[in-house]
C-alpha cells in the first residue's frame, strides 16, 4: 500500500518533466505471437540493411589472413646456426628490443619477424662465418597480448595466440564478477552493452551471441593490441509496479519470465488492462515494449523472457492511463531508482 502511494506521489512529482516524453499507445512496439526463434525482444534497433552491415565486417574479420608475427621485447626465443653449435643459444629478448650475439655484439630483434631477424643475424655472421644458415624459433611469447577490463572476475593483460576467441578470452579473466545484492552473489557483467576495439575501430560483436550462444561469427579472434571492455550491469533486479498486488523490486534471475514475475507479485489487480508494459534497455535511455498478456494466458503468444533491470508496468483498464505513465511517470531514469529506493526502505524485499 505505501509502495503504492509512493507511485503516485512520484507521478505527481515528475509531472513538470512530461514535455520530455509524447510516446503514445499506438508507437510502442507490441510482441505478439512469437515463435521460438523470436522468443526474446530484439532492441538492437537495427534494420536489414545494418544487419547485412555488420554480417558482412565480422564475416571479413573472419576471413582475415593471420598478421606476421613480430617479436618484441620478453620473448624467450632458440638461435640456431648450422654446423656451429657454439653459436647458438636460447635468450630472451630484453626490454630494449636487443640480444647479445657471438661476433656481432648487441642486435635488436624486436619490431622484426623471425624471418627478417634470421636474415639479420646472417648477415651480421657472414664476415665471420662461411655461408651461415640461421634459424630462429619462438619458445615463449610474451609481446602477445591483449586487454580484458571491467566488468569481469580478473581483469588484466593476457597473452594470446591465434586460436584465442572472445569467449576464451572472457574464461580467461574469470567470466563475470560478483558483488553482493540483498544477501546474494550475482553476476554483475552486463554482455549486451558491452564493447570490443580493435586499432581504434569498435567492432559489431554481440557479446551474447559469442558466449552464451557459441555464434562463431561473433566470437571473433583475439589480435595483439585489442580491447575489450566488459560492462557493468547497474542493477540486478527486476521492478513490478502498476495494477499488482505486490509492487515490489525481487533480484533477477535467468530464465525469469514475465508471467512468472507477475506471480510472485501476488497476480494482477481485477482492474488490470489487456497490455503490460515493459521498460528496457536501460532508464536513461529507456526502450518500451506493450505485451498482450491476455493474449499469453489465452495460449495465443509466449511468455515473455526478463532481463536484469527491467520495469514491469501493469496499467489499469483505460487507454488514457496508460498515457499518462507514459508522460509523466517515465520521463526520467531517477524516478525507478526512487522507487527501488523506497521498496527497500519500506520493507519490500525480493521475491515478496
Amino acid at each position: 500500500m505505501r509502495f503504492s502511494l509512493f507511485c503516485l506521489m512520484a507521478t505527481a512529482f515528475v509531472g513538470c518533466y512530461s514535455d520530455r516524453w509524447t510516446t503514445k499507445y499506438d508507437s510502442v512496439f507490441e510482441i505478439s505471437n512469437m515463435d521460438e526463434e523470436s522468443a526474446v525482444i530484439d532492441e538492437t534497433g537495427r534494420g536489414d540493411e545494418d544487419e547485412a552491415r555488420v554480417r558482412k565486417r565480422l564475416m571479413e574479420l573472419e576471413m582475415e589472413e593471420e598478421p606476421a608475427y613480430h617479436m618484441n621485447a620478453g620473448d624467450q626465443i632458440e638461435i640456431r646456426v648450422y654446423d656451429h653449435p657454439d653459436l647458438g643459444m636460447t635468450t630472451r629478448i630484453g626490454p630494449d628490443g636487443m640480444v647479445g650475439i657471438a661476433f656481432m655484439g648487441q642486435v635488436k630483434l624486436s619490431g622484426q619477424t623471425i624471418a627478417q631477424g634470421a636474415e639479420s643475424i646472417r648477415e651480421g655472421l657472414a664476415p665471420y662465418v662461411k655461408n651461415p644458415v640461421v634459424s630462429i624459433t619462438i619458445l615463449d611469447v610474451q609481446s602477445e597480448t591483449a586487454t580484458i577490463a571491467g566488468s569481469c572476475a580478473r581483469p588484466g593483460v593476457y597473452g594470446i595466440s591465434n586460436s584465442t576467441r572472445l569467449a576464451d578470452f572472457y574464461a580467461m579473466a574469470g567470466s563475470s564478477a560478483e558483488r553482493l545484492f540483498n544477501g546474494v552473489d550475482v553476476d554483475i557483467a552486463d554482455l549486451d552493452h558491452s564493447i570490443f576495439v580493435r586499432k581504434g575501430e569498435l567492432l559489431p560483436v554481440d557479446f551474447r551471441k559469442a558466449i552464451d550462444k557459441g555464434d562463431m561469427l561473433h566470437n571473433v579472434r583475439i589480435r595483439k593490441g585489442d580491447y575489450v571492455f566488459i560492462a557493468q550491469r547497474m542493477e540486478a533486479s527486476v521492478i513490478i509496479c502498476g495494477e499488482v498486488r505486490n509492487p515490489h523490486k525481487r533480484l533477477f534471475e535467468p530464465g525469469m519470465g514475465l508471467i512468472e514475475t507477475l506471480t510472485a507479485a501476488g497476480w494482477m489487480k481485477d482492474s488490470h488492462w489487456s497490455h503490460v508494459i515493459i521498460i528496457r534497455d536501460g532508464l536513461s535511455h529507456p526502450r518500451m515494449y506493450k505485451v498482450d498478456i491476455d493474449g499469453i494466458l489465452a495460449g495465443k503468444c509466449r511468455n515473455v523472457p526478463l532481463k536484469a533491470g527491467d520495469v514491469i508496468y501493469v496499467p489499469k483498464d483505460t487507454m488514457s492511463e496508460y498515457n499518462v505513465f507514459v508522460n509523466k511517470l517515465l520521463p526520467t531514469a531517477q524516478i525507478f531508482s526512487l522507487i527501488a529506493g523506497r521498496a527497500s526502505a519500506v520493507g519490500i524485499s525480493p521475491g515478496n
